[in-house]
């Protein structure tokens, strides 16, 4: 009579957790990009805010705000400009807005650093957000900003920021 063989070999929970393994080293690291691109996404969305109150102020004013609060070269926002990655937003008055990760629960890839983005007029005088380490589109004026502040990594930038 025939013994019949009941669950698995040890050869093929070996193959199996080995397969595992493979592929957790695999996930585990673009999980963690996932994660930090997450963060850094909710930086640019904060600044979405501010380039629209920037570009009405220059609109109106032909000069760009030098600061987010109240006063005669504020954009009015009544409080500080964060998030739960975001410790603050600010512009320095020659259209730009940079976006700081310095919050506690932050990634620690992306804390300390900045992402900026700053305004160029077209030649027919339409604002253009350059984001990150874009370049600068043929035509366009830059008003001042610099992509030379922006401190995040390139693989952590959002992809219109590239």
């Amino acid at each position: 009579m025939k013994a019949v063989q009941k669950g698995f070999t040890l050869i093929e929970l070996m193959i199996v957790i080995a397969i595992i393994g493979i592929l957790a080293a695999i996930a585990i690291p673009a999980y963690q990009n996932y994660v930090i691109r997450a963060q850094v996404a909710e930086g640019a969305t904060l600044a979405d805010g501010v380039k629209a109150a920037m570009a009405d102020y220059f609109a109106n004013k032909g000069t760009w705000p030098t600061l987010l609060g109240t006063g005669a070269t504020g954009l009015n926002f009544t409080g500080a400009v964060t998030g739960n990655y975001v410790s603050g937003v600010a512009t320095t008055g020659v259209g730009d807005i940079n976006v700081s990760y310095n919050q506690a629960n932050s990634n620690a890839a992306i804390q300390g650093s900045v992402l900026s983005i700053y305004a160029a007029l077209s030649s027919n005088m339409d604002i253009v957000w350059i984001c990150g380490k874009q370049t600068l589109p043929a035509g366009a004026t830059n008003q001042g900003g610099s992509a030379a502040t922006t401190t995040l990594a390139s693989q952590y930038l959002p992809r219109n920021c590239q």
